[in-house]
């Protein structure tokens, strides 16, 4: 019995290697796909590509083998991610402003401490009046902030930052933020008491009353492909981990938030969970 398992493994192993050689070849006339080989698929370069969802790359072949890749159900989540956050937030900001209990010292304070590029948050910074909303935009991935900053920048907005800083050990703003966001971290992360700490300690440094915005991963149809075939901005081979949102929620009751809810993106992978202080 051992030798056809043997078989199996070693086919599909012989599958997934060629899939990893056709799409480091091919795969490279999309634009996509080569900012995955340059910056990590993982990498929030490439999830600010995703956002824009423009196909681009070598002309007609590129562009299709693009299209493609942009329409995999994990981008398609990850922009239905964006747009419930960005109304997730909006609510936030609102429910903030108007208690009273933020804008009194520079506009509503938000900190995402993944943000990557933080295109989001730039559109939804756009939104608003200036002074009304502050964002910090934190980030280990210096081309992803810097990229950020310029993108800013050209747009003219006013009011939102970039910093340097490692989301698992957050160092104290230099004014409690109202709201807190982790976006397409936990996913990444393998080991459930990370999380659970890293939930705790951001609770923390908000203000008092203030929300943790953070998204959880349920499930995912290709997570064996993308485990097998896409490397991340270490370069090795990116592997996920879906958790249930009650599982999510669970560490946030345990951490000490009193209120505790979520949502779940039109796609189906993603959920937002927001925990009061």
């Amino acid at each position: 019995m051992a030798a056809p398992r043997k078989r199996t493994g070693s086919l599909k192993g012989a599958r997934w290697a060629a899939m990893r050689v056709l799409l480091g070849t091919v795969g490279r006339a999309s634009a996509g796909v080569r900012i995955g080989y340059r910056h990590g698929f993982d990498s929030g370069s490439m999830l600010d590509y995703v956002y824009v969802n423009k196909a681009g790359g070598f002309p007609v072949v590129g562009h299709l083998i693009d299209r493609v890749y942009l329409n995999a159900v994990g981008w398609r989540a990850i922009r239905a991610r964006r747009e419930l956050l960005k109304d997730v937030l909006r609510k936030e900001i609102a429910r903030r402003a108007g208690g009273g209990t933020g804008g009194a010292d520079g506009g509503v304070r938000v900190l995402d401490v993944a943000s990557g590029p933080g295109r989001y948050l730039q559109d939804l910074l756009a939104e608003y009046e200036p002074g009304t909303l502050r964002v910090e935009c934190r980030d280990m991935d210096r081309a992803g902030l810097a990229q950020g900053g310029r993108q800013a920048a050209e747009r003219g907005l006013t009011g939102i930052s970039y910093a340097y800083g490692d989301a698992l050990d957050p160092a104290p703003a230099s004014r409690a933020p109202d709201i807190v966001v982790v976006s397409g971290l936990y996913e990444l992360l393998l080991d459930d008491a990370v999380i659970a700490a890293s939930v705790a300690r951001l609770r923390g440094m908000l203000a008092p009353g203030g929300v943790l915005v953070f998204t959880t991963q349920t499930h995912h149809p290709q997570l064996e492909f993308i485990a097998n075939v896409l490397p991340n901005r270490e370069g090795v081979l990116w592997e996920m981990k879906c958790r249930p949102v009650e599982l999510a929620e669970q560490w946030a009751a345990q951490a000490g938030f009193g209120e505790v809810a979520s949502r779940r993106e039109s796609v189906g992978l993603f959920t937002v969970t927001t925990a009061r202080r």
